[in-house]
């Protein structure tokens, strides 16, 4: 196939296990060194590169930290704000907190030396959950991590935390905790409403599983204490509810989309108000997504769209819903008929590696509930099960990934599917 100038062939794998061939576009004209955008504040979540050869498979991940501080840098010098540590990709899926805890010292630093815009996620995975059984034991973790953030001078996220969803009784104990932790900050911070199609283990948070009840909650939180919250980035990939959530923060309030399907026109706004930006798809398209926030500083609706229209359907693809839902034994439909599998998690993993094989449709909601829970099994999952080198015994950190702690890939996320692609 012969290939324009400025173009390249790549051989893209395809889910049968072959190879397809894809001609990229002509390169957009992104020089990076552009002002940073002033009408709308743009995180992106960055991604972390792993040391293939110093990995150990079934141990915490290795990171090559030169290339991940400098795709930070890659990411300031075109003007975005980096948001680390709070990706579920960095929290509960590939870096024990030892790990983020680098992350964070390392990237601060180097926000420093850049003189770059940087906030991390603080949580409470650094204890086990039968230390966390109490609001004030949470509290304590919460504090920790956020003391640690604003010491090495990032802005913190307060991330949302499993124990609490697991150890809350009322929308009252969610007042407690998050009234003790944002009163104890130097500085303002963001708040993370993470839906439960990322992580199960966190239906009905903020007290209540109806999600109209649970933004009175989080509105209320942030009402008390708006003086401490800077913002609230919200993960429900439902653009309506973001809307109507945002026209009800306080003054100086924002809301950080985190809606990787429905971003344009979010950021863009209604006239009246917009989301700004902490997204997961800002790491894959800074270039443009800088330089489309830049034309909408100026006021060229227009060139905004048109920078930003060509990304979505890669964001669609990279955060596609089939890899958060999981089909029902009841389901019916012929095409939910085949059982998706992630890579290590299959029921086929080799000794000492966790297992989980669930089946995924686009039919259903139900998300892998069962994976998060060692030794439990749902009608809705084929297998979940440790294998028999696993430590099975042992009590696991906290995690924000939907199927357990730290399985081996740090540059992964956790809503993305993993084949087995054929290596001959």
């Amino acid at each position: 196939m012969s290939v324009a100038a400025g173009t390249a062939e790549l051989r893209l794998p395809r889910a049968d296990g072959g190879l397809m061939p894809y001609v990229t576009g002509e390169p957009g004209p992104f020089e990076p060194g552009g002002p940073a955008p002033v009408s709308r504040v743009a995180f992106a979540a960055a991604h972390v590169v792993a040391d293939p050869l110093a990995c150990d498979p079934d141990g915490p991940a290795v990171l090559d930290w030169d290339a991940t501080l400098a795709f930070r840098r890659h990411l300031w010098a075109h003007g975005l704000a980096v948001a680390e540590a709070m990706d579920t990709a960095q929290r509960g899926m590939g870096l024990d907190w030892p790990a983020a805890r680098e992350l964070i010292r390392r990237s601060s630093a180097e926000a420093r030396a850049c003189g770059g815009t940087i906030a991390c996620g603080a949580g409470t995975d650094h204890r086990r959950p039968e230390d966390l059984r109490s609001l004030a034991a949470i509290r304590g973790a919460y504090e920790d991590q956020c003391a640690f953030v604003e010491a090495e001078g990032a802005q913190a996220i307060v991330m949302a935390s499993r124990a609490l969803a697991a150890v809350a009784a009322s929308p009252d104990d969610y007042r407690e905790v998050y009234g003790a932790v944002l009163s104890g900050l130097e500085r303002p911070a963001i708040l993370h409403w993470l839906g439960d199609m990322f992580d199960p283990a966190l239906r009905g948070y903020w007290g209540a599983t109806d999600l109209d009840e649970a933004a009175d909650v989080l509105l209320s939180i942030i009402a008390d204490h708006a003086e401490s919250v800077d913002g609230v980035k919200v993960s429900l990939l439902d653009a309506e509810r973001e809307v109507a959530l945002r026209r009800r923060l306080p003054a100086g309030v924002r809301l950080y989309t985190g809606d990787d399907f429905n971003y344009p026109e979010l950021i863009a706004g209604d006239g009246e108000h917009h989301s700004d930006a902490l997204l997961g798809v800002f790491d894959a398209i800074a270039p443009a997504a800088a330089e489309a926030l830049r034309t909408l500083d100026a006021g060229d609706r227009g060139r905004y769209d048109a920078l930003l229209a060509p990304t979505v359907p890669l964001a669609r693809r990279l955060f596609e819903p089939s890899t958060l839902t999981t089909r029902p034994a009841s389901c019916s439909s012929p095409s939910c008929a085949a059982t998706r599998t992630t890579s290590g998690w299959s029921a086929d993993s080799r000794a000492g590696a966790r297992s989980c094989t669930w089946r995924s449709c686009s039919c259903s909601p139900i998300a892998p509930a069962c994976c998060a829970i060692p030794r439990s099994r749902s009608p809705a999952c084929g297998t979940c099960s440790r294998s028999p080198g696993s430590r099975d015994g042992a009590a696991q950190p906290e995690s924000t990934d939907s199927r357990g702690a730290s399985p081996p890939w740090p540059f992964a996320r956790a809503d993305r599917p993993r084949n087995r692609w054929p290596t001959t």
